[in-house]
């Protein structure tokens, strides 16, 4: 059976005995149907959250179709509370992108999943329509003032960035041309579209403490300058307001199930190459109100999205993760050791050797934030007893605790060997984490401390673009903000064809973009798409829906 197959056949349990075993009243959900829910804010209980174990699930540099951290999330979180720990997995929702696109859905997959699994893949609870509106109307509202003039503000079109989204693929958006039809159509000018995902409104959704600050930081979006050079930002053209109640309903996460019916949450969904790559603050606090422990996962490989969950959302909401569980596939580590992507299922463990310093390198970092690593092997039918025993062999040599996790097939019954290992790190008394770098550093400071120790470049080098945006960033008072690096998931370095663990490299930024909204700042590595295309023969071809409303070729 496929994924979709095997979650039809799950009885689902109504979401008010979820909430219940959630410890929430079911008096005190809002109900989308019979099977999720929102969960009100005024739940969230810090005291009692910081009792709570966090544990991140993270990874080594993926293959294009990923290695499986949520699967692993998922099956985690049954593990633990099949050895009596009260656990919540805490998610990102899936983008409609790759649901549609090559890489399918992100529900976990076999019998690690979280469901209803058609629902979560498709609308949900509309979160992504409400970003979506909630970015358009500011890009309206800028539109709108360029036309009128009548705020007085006097913006110049040639310095607005600020692009328009949808939930799609869709590379025929990427460059537009706005305001064509004559003067009352609106001022022309070069625009596009980004993907949902990519929007600024995405990472401030998911940074945001509540709805006083959910405001605040849409008000500090930065739109552009006036013909003077003064900025101007989403305050000044009063939008802030208007945009956070079209996010009521969003900013509240989602409570569904796991297959083995535990509570799971599911909220936000921000690329990791490109903003924080991990599920909400709100999220994430309120599984660890109502949870022993709270499993949650970071876009991509460590060198992205857990990074950034260390230095960006962690020192933002005073989060500290009790240890992190590094997912890796032999099929991944193959990969990065040179085998062919069309040969990754057949059996090759001089590649698996060669590809072992990828591992190596990611373990590196996880401990120089000072945090205890775990990891997973996250188990497919194509792999060898030997190629297990050459990953086992080399944490042994490490000194890392290792587990096979067989989640697809076996779902929370595969993850026991793990979830013990986890227990034993995050009960040890582990140490508060040490971020990478203070805030307060120069920018530069901060970014060449993340290409050096973190992806193991040799220096770094500055495009004449980014060299003025540093001095216009320095010009707004903004240098005091976290740095979210923007590189190809592909590669340590910035170079999609450097596999493995590339050494004496050189990252080059061309731009730096400032999203001072979600509060941090985005240098730009290598060519990073922000709405990719559809692949020759999309996942959409063989999705499809019955008379009866059942859906079918989801993946």
């Amino acid at each position: 059976m496929n994924d979709l197959d095997i979650a039809k056949k799950v009885k689902l349990q109504p979401i008010t005995e979820i909430a219940e075993k959630f410890g929430i009243d079911a008096d005190l959900i809002e109900m989308y149907g019979k099977y999720k829910a929102k969960i009100p804010l005024h739940l969230i209980d810090e005291k009692k959250g910081a009792q709570s174990k966090l544990i991140l699930v993270s990874a080594t540099s993926p293959t294009p179709a990923g290695e499986g951290k949520t699967t692993v999330s998922i099956g985690l979180s049954e593990g633990l509370n099949r050895l009596g720990k009260k656990t919540t997995v805490v998610l990102r929702e899936p983008s409609l992108g790759p649901v549609f696109g090559i890489k399918g859905g992100a529900t976990g997959g076999g019998y690690s999943q979280v469901l209803p699994m058609e629902d979560i893949n498709l609308h949900f609870t509309g979160d992504f329509s409400a970003i979506e509106k909630a970015h358009n109307l500011l890009a309206a509202v800028i539109d709108n003032n360029l036309q009128s003039q009548n705020s007085g503000l006097g913006l110049d079109a040639r310095t607005i960035s600020w692009k328009r989204v949808i939930d799609m693929n869709d590379r025929s958006l990427r460059h537009i041309i706005v305001g064509l039809g004559g003067t009352s159509s609106g001022v022309p000018r070069e625009s596009g579209f980004d993907i949902t995902a990519a929007s600024e409104i995405m990472a401030i959704l998911c940074l945001a403490a509540g709805i006083h600050d959910l405001k605040i930081r849409l008000g500090n979006i930065f739109v552009g300058y006036t013909h003077q050079r003064e900025p101007i930002f989403a305050r000044d053209l009063k939008a802030e307001g208007a945009m956070a109640a079209l996010l009521k309903d969003a900013i509240k996460p989602n409570l569904v199930q796991t297959i083995e019916g535990n509570p799971a949450i599911i909220h936000g969904g921000p690329f990791a190459n490109i903003a924080q790559g991990t599920n909400s603050v709100i999220a994430t606090r309120m599984g660890m109100t109502f949870s022993d422990y709270t499993v949650t996962e970071a876009g991509f490989g460590f060198d992205l999205g857990a990074e950034k969950f260390f230095d960006i959302k962690c020192q933002s909401a005073g989060l500290s993760p009790k240890a992190v569980v590094l997912t890796t596939t032999i099929r991944a580590l193959k990969y990065h050791g040179g085998a062919d992507l069309k040969t990754l299922t057949t059996p090759d463990t001089a590649a698996l050797e060669k590809g072992l310093p990828n591992l190596e390198k990611h373990l590196e970092n996880i401990k120089q934030f000072n945090v205890t690593p775990i990891i997973a092997i996250n188990r497919f039918s194509s792999d060898t007893d030997e190629e297990i025993q050459i990953i086992k062999d080399k944490a042994e040599s490490l000194g890392i605790g290792c587990a096979v996790a067989d989640l697809w097939a076996k779902g929370g019954e595969g993850a026991l060997e793990l979830a013990e290992k986890v227990i034993a790190v995050a009960e040890s008394n582990p140490p508060i984490f040490d971020p990478m770098y203070d805030w307060s550093w120069d920018v530069k400071k901060k970014i060449e401390t993340l290409a050096t120790k973190i992806y193991g470049a040799e220096h770094v080098d500055y495009m004449p673009q980014a060299k003025k945006d540093l001095q216009k960033i320095a010009e707004l008072g903004l240098e005091q903000l976290p740095v979210c690096i923007a590189k190809t998931q592909k590669s340590l370095s910035d170079n999609p064809d450097l596999l493995g663990r590339p050494k004496d490299f050189i990252i080059t930024v061309r731009e730096i973009e400032i999203a001072s909204g979600a509060g941090f700042l985005i240098p730009i590595t290598g060519n990073i798409m922000r709405m990719p295309g559809l692949p020759a023969h999309p996942a959409s071809e063989n999705i499809s829906i019955d008379n009866f409303g059942n859906i079918t070729g989801l993946m």
